[in-house]
């Protein structure tokens, strides 16, 4: 599966959180080990909600950059 992953910078760390997995984040102190961070917080929660029984959403949220002209 396929799931879109939200980073942000934080003011001393980045954050990633994951919208069709609610509760699935992840913190780090690079973007790099955020990334990695939550792609193993991402197992766990698709682990741990079939262990439970619960139906692993399917990947529904997508992303992309809009422009927007703003005059300076």
């Amino acid at each position: 599966m396929r799931y879109v992953v939200i980073i942000e910078k934080g003011n001393d760390s980045y954050e990633a959180y994951v919208p069709d997995l609610p509760g699935c984040v992840a913190v780090g102190e690079t973007p790099e080990e955020v990334r990695e961070l939550i792609q193993e917080a991402i197992l766990l929660h698709v682990e741990s909600m079939r262990e439970t029984g619960m139906a692993v959403p399917q990947p529904l949220s997508h992303s992309e950059y809009i422009d927007v002209p703003i005059a300076a």
